[in-house]
């Protein structure tokens, strides 16, 4: 049939707030126009991330029951540690309480003043942790990831020349390769299996390990099933165990795809750098076998990891984004193609050309969804990007919205009326204005940074 339907039934609803423009125009004045300042209760559809918005299943909820709170050897964490290794075969798995910490502890370990660690392109808070430790973050994705348009199939990949170009002129600086499937930052890009095992390769050649950022692995692997030569007739499962079988650890948020509202570990196979991260973690998460986290929640993680790897449930996770990006480019709204796993992403400067990247287009049109509508997205450009080390400014090299679809939860009639939201914002794209911003810290500005419209 040409209708994907949900693979799920819904049993339990909360309400949404219905909100006015005219309320709309004062919370986002009250919110500095920042929109992670707003109220959830004041936004009706949240595309602001898919980061521990999913809708957990019954399964998920029943494995919530059965959560062992012991504080050290809790049943819940050698549930979770199987599920993990099912997948992910590495020697140490040590659970964190997201993906941020995960991070935050790998590179207090390998990162440092004068180090470099390259990928395909870092996002946000892995850039913030890399560089909270003086080292820079190295984006390398293929020409391909800059440009909107380019229909390549995986323009998540990482430029293998210029990796090699790095590794050699600079490799005593670099600690460690990493990659992020998807990529993210570019778009919720796909890597492809065979720049995996190149990238892998190479850092290996090189002495250097190689890491991946794995939060949306089995969207990762979907696409690779789906546009990768000889892989169409292998499981999702095979295809995920085989992107890490190239890797010596990883990182992993499991607010993505693991649909979990919390949690995430670190994994690798190096005794000694496992060790000093167990040592790290207790001192900031808590004991290895809990690491931040309930027991329930290692629970609910474990069944995710069980759910997320069903392929009539990616079939429809993959479809439900490109049905919005089919109609918004039937408006003549440019998006980055082809349409990522987890969200739409739209190219707010080529819709708003009028305001240079120094005035941030993305945060603009960001501003204007929420109050036409009742939308929160999330701007992916020069807010996010363009504040660098040494507090100078630089437009990013896009200015995108990300539309963040939460997993099993919005239908479709939320995704068309978001449709009928852009196709007024269109016709009055011209009178949108730019923002400046007022207040910011120094990292991960565009968290708390204060806006007011420009004149």
């Amino acid at each position: 049939m040409r209708t994907i339907i949900e693979p799920f039934r819904i049993k339990s609803v909360e309400p949404i707030r219905m909100t006015t423009p005219d309320e709309r125009r004062a919370l986002l004045q009250a919110a500095s126009f920042n929109l992670f300042g707003l109220a959830s209760d004041d936004v009706m559809i949240d595309l602001l991330t898919d980061s521990g918005t999913s809708a957990m299943s019954a399964a998920q909820w029943g494995s919530v029951m059965r959560g062992d709170e012991s504080y050290a050897g809790s049943p819940s964490f050698y549930r979770f540690e199987k599920a993990v290794k099912n997948l992910m075969p590495f020697k140490h798995i040590i659970p964190t309480h997201q993906g941020r910490a995960a991070e935050a502890i790998l590179f207090s370990i390998v990162g440092g003043a004068g180090e470099q660690i390259p990928s395909n392109t870092h996002f946000d808070t892995t850039r913030g942790n890399i560089e909270a430790t003086g080292a820079t973050a190295v984006d390398l994705v293929i020409a391909e990831g800059h440009d909107p348009d380019s229909l390549h199939p995986f323009k998540g990949n990482i430029d293998l020349e210029r990796l090699e170009a790095l590794l050699a002129s600079a490799g005593e600086h670099v600690p460690m390769v990493m990659m992020t499937v998807t990529n993210n930052a570019g778009g919720g890009q796909p890597v492809s299996l065979e720049n995996l095992r190149a990238a892998s390769e190479l850092a290996h050649r090189y002495g250097k390990p190689f890491f991946i950022d794995g939060c949306r692995f089995a969207e990762n692997a979907w696409f690779i099933k789906c546009r990768e030569p000889a892989q169409g007739d292998r499981p999702v499962t095979d295809i995920v165990r085989d992107m890490f079988a190239v890797a010596d650890g990883m990182t992993m948020s499991a607010k993505k795809d693991a649909f979990a509202n919390i949690g995430g570990w670190l994994a690798m196979n190096d005794d000694v750098l496992a060790a000093a991260a167990r040592n790290r973690l207790i001192l900031t998460e808590g004991f290895p076998t809990y690491g931040g986290l309930a027991g329930r929640d290692l629970d609910a993680i474990a069944t995710g990891l069980e759910e997320i790897v069903d392929e009539q449930y990616l079939r429809y996770r993959v479809r439900t984004n490109e049905y919005i990006g089919d109609a918004l480019l039937a408006l003549g709204v440019p998006i980055v193609r082809p349409v990522g796993g987890h969200a739409v992403f739209v190219d707010a400067r080529r819709l708003l050309p009028h305001i240079p990247p120094l005035s941030y287009p993305g945060q603009s049109l960001a501003v204007a969804l929420y109050e036409r509508g009742g939308i929160r997205s999330c701007e992916i450009g020069t807010v996010m990007f363009g504040l660098q080390p040494d507090g100078t400014e630089k437009a990013a090299d896009m200015d995108l919205v990300r539309l963040a679809m939460p997993r099993r939860v919005y239908t479709q009639s939320h995704a068309d009326y978001l449709v009928e939201v852009f196709e007024e914002l269109v016709g009055v794209r011209e009178s949108l204005r730019g923002l400046r911003i007022v207040s910011q810290p120094p990292r991960l500005r565009h968290f708390t940074a204060k806006f007011e419209p420009l004149a």
